[in-house]
This record gives structure tokens, sequence and C-alpha cells, in this order.
């Protein structure tokens, strides 16, 4: 299982990598990804689905409208990966 810090920083990769307009941003685990960030709502689907593949986890559909912080979205990968 990957620690936090490891799902964290294999996130704030995937963000730099795949949104551009957030190069070179302090993120942290209170950043908000959604349009207001440059985040959206496809940008957060691929981050969130390069997070399930990296992790081999699968967050149901259910939870992914109560994610609206980096931090939720490690909360979420760390809650479902296999023990």
């Amino acid at each position: 299982m990957a620690s936090r810090e490891e799902i964290l920083n294999t996130a704030k990769k995937i963000i730099y990598d795949n949104v551009p307009e957030m190069a070179g941003e302090n993120l942290t685990e209170d950043t908000v990804l959604n349009t207001e960030t440059a985040v959206d709502s496809m940008g957060f689907i691929l981050i969130v689905t390069k997070l399930e593949g990296a992790f081999d986890v699968r967050i149901p559909d259910s939870e992914w409208n109560k994610m609206s912080t980096l931090g939720d979205v490690v909360d979420a990968i760390e809650r479902h990966q296999k023990a």
C-alpha cells in the first residue's frame, strides 16, 4: 500500500503533467480542484482516473461529487487501496 505522501506526490505530478496552467503552483491538500484553479471537469476526471490507474484502485462514481480538494482525492485513494 502506498503512503499518503506517495499518493500526494503522485497526484501533484499528474496535475503538473496534465494541467499546464497549474505548473509552478504550490499544491497542498487544501488546494481546490475546480474551475477556480484551472481544473475543469474533464481535467478532474483525467486526474482521478490516472490516480486510479497508478494505485490500482476504483473510486465509486457516488464519491466523485464529494471530492473537491486534493486532500479529498488523496483520502479516496487511501480508502480504496487493497490491503
